[in-house]
């Protein structure tokens, strides 16, 4: 019964500290990377489509994102896409090909981005927590309805915080590498 609840618990903090790295994958960075237009959605054909199946995205250099549209007919399509994903990025059409010059991030910009960071982070550890409680309820209900004993109970009470001590600290790492990556100059 605890080898589940442990499982199941560790799958849930697990879970909590991925989507904060997708998170933190979006954000931007004074560098060019293919992650910073995960997020942008385009309609195209009638419905609503993630950018990445619509055309390859690759960074040949530091500071450029470059688009290769499958189909030239949603070139249009794209670019207005990017435009309104609001993510500073000015991109140019060129036949199939897009040129996304990605601006340096200036100091004021690079603050709201680590806030924002903090933010994410922060709903992160409030998950693993989250999944702290529902197993720690789990182990009292057992001990309460005689499933298991109070020892017994006590120890998954302490395995169940030495598993979320170690997503906190999961999550503290990536937000820590994501603030040096943006406050690099």
């Amino acid at each position: 019964m605890l080898d589940a609840l442990y499982k199941e618990t560790k799958e849930k903090m697990e879970k909590s500290v991925e989507a904060v790295q997708r998170e933190f994958s979006t954000v931007r960075t004074g560098k060019a990377t293919p992650q910073l237009l995960d997020s942008v959605r385009v309609d195209a054909y009638g419905s609503s489509m993630p950018l990445n199946q619509l055309a390859t995205i690759s960074a040949p250099e530091p500071r450029l994102l470059v688009v290769q549209a499958y189909d030239k007919s949603t070139v249009g399509d794209i670019i207005k896409a990017i435009q309104v994903a609001d993510l500073g990025f000015n991109p140019s059409a060129d036949g199939q090909l897009i040129r996304i010059p990605v601006p340096a991030l200036n100091e004021e910009r690079r603050q709201q981005l680590v806030k924002h960071c903090k933010d994410i982070a922060e709903k992160g550890r409030i998950a693993i927590r989250n999944a702290r409680r529902d197993a720690n309820d789990a182990a009292k209900k057992a001990q309460k309805d005689k499933e298991i004993s109070e020892d017994q109970e006590a120890d998954a009470h302490t395995r169940i915080q030495e598993l979320t001590d170690d997503h906190i600290k999961k999550i503290d790492d990536l937000l820590e590498r994501k603030e040096k990556d943006l406050m690099e100059v």
